[in-house]
């Protein structure tokens, strides 16, 4: 087994991040808005702010919050306790410090505030939505190592908001994407996704069948992958009200691998690729950003980007790599 470096858990986070505060700035655009932000800010690494979103560049949103929170809770616990991550999701949004929250999200922590047991609290099916799922990174690199774990934290986070199994399923892909990447010299798509759905089968088969699907998707030039993945799960007649990819759990995923293994040497290219299409893009970006973070490492993110993520003038970069450093030497027991 490949040991991961301190800088492929700094990466994930950090490359989470910058994913998310990039893609927030065009969150919910068409494909066409979408596709000039990438040409004419991303690729040149020069993100102007938007009178749309009230933050300056660097801001991260809920995705990314969550994610952090998420190893605040692992390195404040010793290990993973889903009871104790709950609180930090209520008080996250008690306090009102929450920033582009989803609304199931929301929904289930007004019911931990409410004092109701984080396994009856998250919202039910059939709401599917992919708030389980951009936050699940950081379990990939507590269970990196022991696969069944994983699959049951990654559910169990998940379940804290997100009670539909395809939620659940979702972010076992994301955190097991990033348990892979951490082990890998090289990526080959069919491997990877095989093995993604070997875990999701566990919790959902329909899930599971598209992950194989997406081998085959991953030729496909971004413009015609969309069509495929962006219908992914959903019924024939379902009228979708997002422009390319939406909320839902299923193609943002999917979306998410595809950008990855578009690129898999290429962070940056990995950001422009799960941007460019349009729609839940800081989701799509922070998931995809996350992975290729935690496989390619803290070097490869663009220093002069990473050093303005902030979260309300708090949580920037250093002090994100710090907490990272401290999830590491306690997974490694150094």
């Amino acid at each position: 087994m490949i040991i991961p470096r301190k800088e492929q858990f700094s990466g994930c986070l950090i490359g989470q991040c910058l994913g998310d505060a990039v893609g927030c700035r065009v969150e919910g655009f068409p494909p066409e808005v979408c596709q000039n932000f990438v040409n004419y800010e991303v690729k040149i690494k020069h993100i102007k702010d938007r009178d749309r979103f009230g933050f300056p560049f660097g801001q991260y949103t809920d995705d990314s919050q969550l994610a952090r929170e998420l190893l605040q809770s692992y390195l404040a616990c010793g290990q993973f306790d889903p009871s104790d991550y709950a609180n930090r999701i209520a008080a996250i949004f008690a306090e009102d410090r929450i920033v582009g929250r989803g609304s199931s999200t929301a929904e289930a922590a007004m019911r931990l505030i409410g004092g109701v047991p984080w396994q009856e609290a998250g919202t039910p099916p059939p709401n599917a939505g992919n708030g389980s799922a951009m936050r699940a990174a950081p379990i990939g690199l507590m269970f990196y190592d022991d696969p069944q774990a994983l699959i049951q934290a990654a559910c169990d986070q998940g379940h804290i908001t997100h009670q539909d199994l395809r939620c659940s399923a979702g972010a076992v892909a994301i955190a097991g994407a990033v348990a892979i990447a951490l082990q890998s010299q090289a990526i080959e798509p069919q491997p990877f996704l095989h093995q993604l759905s070997d875990w999701a089968a566990q919790v959902e088969p329909s899930f599971a069948v598209l992950l194989k699907d997406l081998v085959s998707w991953v030729e496909l030039p971004p413009e015609e992958a969309v069509e495929l993945i962006s219908r992914a799960g959903l019924p024939p007649n379902y009228g979708q009200k997002w422009p390319g990819i939406s909320p839902f759990v299923v193609g943002s995923v999917l979306w998410s691998l595809y950008a990855f293994l578009r690129s898999p040497q290429d962070y940056w290219e990995t950001i422009c690729t799960s941007i460019a299409v349009g729609g839940d893009v800081d989701t799509t970006a922070a998931m995809a950003g996350a992975i290729s973070g935690a496989y390619l490492g803290l070097e490869v993110i663009p220093t002069e980007l990473a050093e303005h993520l902030t979260d309300r003038y708090t949580w920037g970069c250093d002090r994100l790599v710090e907490l990272t450093n401290k999830c590491y030497q306690l997974k490694m027991k150094l």
